[in-house]
This record gives structure tokens, C-alpha cells and sequence, in this order.
């Protein structure tokens, strides 16, 4: 397994690919409500990216998607299709998923929204898939292995009676869109291939309400829970630094 390691140029024009991607999530937000469709959510997203920010949508042509984002609503794990016939209703909730190349470097995110007024269980489920990410990435560090990072989240989602999607996982990232390693949401730790300064990956934790079983619709990209109760993920990029680790994708305001 060749796992590229970033020099710190590298890692710089990383972090102005992360930063673009997060402002893409930010720049969203206020238009993810009641009555829009996920079609629109994803012409607003791919302008911003082309004309304001000078980038590419680096899912638009990507093993023949034709979107800019991923609009997972509900019981879709990942992967959802932007479509003029799905508007958002009050109490959905939402995953925007977005990549975006800057000067060839890739930043890869995502987020959750709730739509209006939404169920405690499925506000819980939100919240506890984001503090799954945060599990994950706080065990990041020169040393640590890539397990901790699937025992972290494993543990914690568990703990809360959640389970976690083992069908897709998160990836090493760069100037490749998906390289190695492939980081898994759950495991064991001390195992797996042990983490360097320089490496840069995604950290994505897919938790279901229900069982953790997974299908492909016959689109052939969307992926929804097998007995169709709600799913959560969030999404950064990180890269490991000396000290612990840097999240590349960080948005304003996200730990105030």
C-alpha cells in the first residue's frame, strides 16, 4: 500500500482546496429549507464553485456522475442524486456532500442540515454522527494507528445505540480524489498501518439509526439504509501534523 505523504507546499494548497469546500457548505446553508428541490441546492453549489471560486466540482463527470453534489436525504446513507422532483419538506434531514478542486489539490467535506422543524431522534442522530467525527479525528497523531480511529467512532455510535455503515469508508486524498488508505468507521485499535506526519485522508462516519445494512437503488449511485430508517454522516478532510492533526475543511464558526 503506497500512501502518499504531503510536504508542507503541499499540505498549503490542500488547505485552500479545504477551505473552498467548506465555504461551499457555508455558502448553502441558508438556502436548505422547506419547499427548495436538491436540484437547486445543487446549480446554487456548482456556480458558486465555478464562478466565484474559479475551481472544479470534482464529482461533474466522475465515473459518470453528473452532479456537483451528493444530496443524501433521510434513509440515504450516501451518494443521493440531485433532482428537480425531491423538495425538502419540514422535518428531513440532510447530507450536502461536496468536493472541490483547486490548482489540481482536491478538498472533500460534508454536512448535515435539518430541515424546519425536525424529530428529537432524528436531531440525536445528527448530533451524535458529528461527535463520531470528532471522536475520530481527536485520535489522530503520528504514531496512532488507523484503527483508533474506527474504534473511536465504533464505540461511541454504539454507545448511543446507533449503528455504523461498513459498506463505505473514508480515503487517503490529494491530488487523486480516492487513494490510500481507506480509513474505516470501525475496527479495532491498534491495528492497521500507523499514521505519519504529512498523510492526508477523510475521516466520514455513515451512522444509521437502525441496522447498519446498506442498498444500491437501481440508479446505480444511491445508497439507502436496507430497512429504510434514517442515516447521518459529516465529512473533513484532515491531514496528520506533528502535534495531532489539522482539519483542512474547518468552516467558520463550526466549534463556537
Amino acid at each position: 500500500m503506497k500512501i502518499s505523504i504531503k510536504s508542507n507546499k503541499e499540505i498549503e494548497k490542500m488547505r485552500i482546496a479545504g477551505r473552498l469546500a467548506a465555504e461551499v457548505l457555508e455558502i448553502i446553508s441558508p438556502h436548505v429549507i422547506p419547499g427548495v428541490s436538491t436540484l437547486e441546492l445543487d446549480k446554487i453549489c456548482y456556480e458558486h464553485i465555478v464562478y466565484k471560486q474559479n475551481a472544479i466540482p470534482a464529482n461533474v463527470g466522475y465515473k459518470g456522475y453528473e452532479k456537483t453534489i451528493c444530496a443524501s436525504l433521510n434513509q440515504v446513507i450516501c451518494h443521493g442524486i440531485p433532482n428537480s422532483e425531491k423538495f425538502l419538506k419540514d422535518g428531513d434531514i440532510l447530507n450536502i456532500d461536496v468536493t472541490v478542486i483547486k490548482d489540481g489539490w482536491h478538498g472533500d467535506t460534508s454536512k448535515m442540515f435539518l430541515v424546519g422543524k425536525c424529530a428529537p431522534h432524528n436531531e440525536r442522530l445528527v448530533k451524535v454522527t458529528q461527535e463520531c467525527l470528532y471522536k475520530g479525528i481527536e485520535v489522530v497523531r503520528p504514531g496512532a494507528f488507523l484503527g483508533d480511529i474506527g474504534f473511536a467512532i465504533q464505540k461511541h455510535a454504539e454507545k448511543n445505540y446507533y449503528s455504523v455503515v461498513e459498506d463505505y469508508c473514508g480515503h487517503g486524498i490529494g491530488m487523486v480524489y480516492h487513494e490510500e488508505p481507506q480509513v474505516l468507521h470501525y475496527g479495532k485499535s491498534r491495528t492497521g498501518i500507523q499514521l505519519q506526519e504529512g498523510m492526508c485522508f477523510t475521516i466520514e462516519p455513515m451512522i444509521n439509526l437502525g441496522t447498519k445494512y446498506s442498498k444500491i437503488l437501481k440508479d446505480g449511485w444511491t445508497v439507502e439504509t436496507k430497512d429504510g430508517r434514517n442515516s447521518a454522516q459529516w465529512e473533513h478532510t484532515i491531514v496528520v501534523t506533528n502535534e495531532g492533526s489539522e482539519i483542512l475543511t474547518k468552516r467558520n464558526n463550526e466549534f463556537e
